[in-house]
């Protein structure tokens, strides 16, 4: 093992953006009738459009599953950001009393 290398490394600004990105998937995904809606006009097609909105009552039915899914990943990574947060918050002060500790007794 390297001396001065950590043995845990952990990208917690990673782990907080993918949070925010599975939410936001969640969010487009929940939005996609919204989406086909917004384009009916220009579609025009009514066969395209029937289409459309066949794939968005079959999507319907998987969404729900899907969307806990995301809640849940999303959650456990806040989670895991949240837990270690503390306990490096912990490990830092544990070490600065530490060291104010020797050195206080350097000062004797």
């Amino acid at each position: 093992m390297d001396e001065g290398k950590s043995d845990l490394a952990l990208p917690l600004s990673d782990l907080e953006d993918y949070g925010r990105r599975l939410r936001s998937v969640k969010k487009r995904m929940n939005h996609t009738k919204k989406l086909f809606d917004s384009y009916k006009d220009d579609i025009g097609d009514s066969s395209v459009n029937d289409a459309l909105s066949d794939f968005e009552s079959n999507w319907e039915d998987g969404r729900e599953d899907i969307t806990q899914q995301l809640d849940a990943l999303a959650d456990m990574s806040d989670a895991v950001v949240r837990e270690f947060t503390k306990l490096e918050n912990e490990l830092t002060k544990q070490v600065n009393e530490k060291m104010r500790v020797e050195d206080k007794r350097e000062k004797k």
